[in-house]
């Protein structure tokens, strides 16, 4: 095989059309997909983890979905494992690796080549600092993390991430070393990969914000309720629980709040999780950004990612 090997990536944020257009390009540049999703690994999680369906995949292959017990957790370390995997078998086809989602540390690690040791995740630890959290709030973790790494305290301030600080402070306590040393290693070594960077945002941030709440209408519609009643019967690993679209339900089972309620509180955290998409991402040079909203409907934006992947093959 030749490195290194040539690739396309698709980023955004939640509900900005990144499934859509990986797909059109996988038709275009004989492609498969591997999702870079977090929680779309799940099985059961569907809906609200926005899993395409079969007729969304039009046929397109797609790797690192729906595969994993939700009991299960799921590292970084596992997805650079078998995202690597996935893109060897695709491309000793013949055909394109296309990664495609919103999961920033996923996509990151994968594509700058970190390297992991195998390492089992302590979930000891780890339901220790979640129960923390559920006591003391994120600033609490963040000023745990903070003695020991405050390079990565500083990186995960503004994006409250509970799940990358728990794994940051995890990592530490069972490897002895901070994970931002970790990764500064890894890069030393290079990646295998050549990836050309397509990123999708609005230029105008209530537009994707309407997009965000409209979908989440569509959730509920689908049944989205009765998901989660389901979802939450089960027991969830640390990583399962953390996603958006469950918890935020909670209150309306338990006779607290109403549905439009917890309807309201799931639009705004679905969209603070898009701020804090967006806000990892930015970071990235390499990333050729179309502005979604500046464009004349779904074709003119795909005839755009068409002329910089030709650029870059």
């Amino acid at each position: 095989m030749n490195y290194p090997i040539k690739l396309i990536s698709v980023v955004g944020p939640t509900a900005s059309g990144k499934t859509a257009l990986a797909v059109e390009l996988a038709k275009k540049y004989n492609g498969e997909i591997i999702s870079a999703d977090s929680m779309q690994i799940y099985k059961g999680m569907n809906i609200a983890t926005a899993k395409p369906d079969e007729q969304e995949k039009q046929g397109i292959p797609h790797w690192l979905t729906d595969f994993l017990p939700s009991d299960k957790t799921y590292s970084v370390a596992d997805f650079v494992s078998d995202a690597a995997s996935c893109i060897e078998d695709i491309v000793s086809r013949g055909k394109m690796p296309i990664i495609a989602g919103g999961t920033g540390l996923y996509v990151d690690s994968l594509l700058n080549g970190i390297s992991f040791e195998k390492q089992e995740r302590n979930e000891e630890i780890s339901n220790e600092l979640l129960a923390l959290y559920e006591q003391n709030g994120v600033d609490y973790l963040l000023d745990m993390l903070a003695e020991f790494d405050s390079e990565s305290a500083e990186n995960l301030k503004e994006q409250r991430n509970v799940k990358r600080i728990i794994r940051a402070i995890e990592f530490y306590k069972t490897s002895g070393i901070t994970i931002s040393e970790h990764n500064r290693n890894s890069k030393l070594k290079g990646s295998p990969y050549n990836p050309i960077k397509i990123g999708l945002k609005f230029e105008d941030r209530q537009k994707l914000y309407d997009r965000i709440n409209l979908r989440v209408d569509i959730m509920l519609e689908k049944g989205l309720v009765d998901e989660a009643k389901q979802v939450l019967s089960n027991d969830l690993s640390s990583t399962s629980k953390m996603a958006i679209g469950y918890k935020e339900l909670i209150p309306y089972f338990s006779g607290e709040r109403s549905l439009d309620e917890c309807t309201e509180i799931l639009k705004r955290e679905t969209r603070r999780y898009a701020k804090r998409q967006l806000t990892w991402f930015n970071r990235d040079k390499d990333i050729n950004w179309i502005l979604v909203d500046k464009f004349n409907g779904f074709e003119d934006i795909l005839k755009y990612a068409e002329t910089i992947i030709d650029k870059g093959l």
